[in-house]
């Protein structure tokens, strides 16, 4: 008997450890229920600060500036406990800026399989998260782009104009009304914000697998 095809549009920033941690949740349920349903995710972006200078500032000096250094320090025990629960471990060392390049190259990606494009957004994540590095600089995405076997992500990074409009016209698509992410699609039908419990998503599907 064949399967249910959910498809599923994640609106994300690669600077948002929320996203991160819905990537896993969702995940979680997608394993719950793989005798049951077949899935199609695709990745869309999304700059929670599109000024952000491209060569990027200190990460932990900036939300502190942001938010407050107590706010900040109770938002880094409550995300860092999430990630822990994930098997990873969090981090606010490094800089943080731009997140333009690492969308192009999502893009790119994207267009050469979604399995490859997913395996991008975890390498960007891990980098970004747990390992200090910055998604701003150039040979941070070569290297993850090599790592999960994208081709062509030199002569993109190399051409700053290169899938510029494509990203833009995304954004003007998948986030128009979307006030925070990560927000996710389900089955064209079902929209959910935030990283939701793996049970919501469970349900989603659910729901999504029914005839309208």
């Amino acid at each position: 008997m064949a399967k249910n095809l959910i498809k599923i549009d994640i609106v994300s920033d690669t600077v948002c450890p929320w996203c991160f941690i819905g990537k896993k949740y969702l995940e979680k349920a997608m394993r719950s229920c793989e005798d049951k349903f077949d899935f199609e995710v695709r990745w869309h972006p999304y700059m929670l600060n599109p000024n952000a200078p491209k060569e990027g500032v200190n990460k932990l000096e900036h939300y502190k500036q942001k938010f407050g250094s107590t706010r900040v320090q109770s938002m880094v025990e409550r995300v860092g406990q999430v990630f822990a629960g994930l098997g990873v471990q969090y981090s606010m060392g490094g800089k943080t800026g731009n997140t333009l390049d690492s969308h192009r190259l999502i893009a790119l990606a994207g267009r050469q399989g979604l399995e490859k494009q997913n395996n991008l957004v975890e390498e960007l994540f891990l980098n970004y998260f747990a390992e200090e590095k910055h998604l701003g600089d150039r040979q941070v995405l070569l290297n993850a782009a090599h790592k999960v076997g994208i081709e062509g992500a030199e002569q993109l990074l190399d051409d700053p104009n290169a899938g510029v409009k494509e990203i833009h016209e995304e954004i003007q698509k998948y986030a128009r009304g979307v006030n925070g992410v990560p927000h996710f699609t389900i089955g064209d039908r079902i929209q959910l914000s935030g990283a939701q419990p793996p049970q919501s998503f469970v349900e989603a599907f659910e729901v999504a697998a029914k005839p309208q």
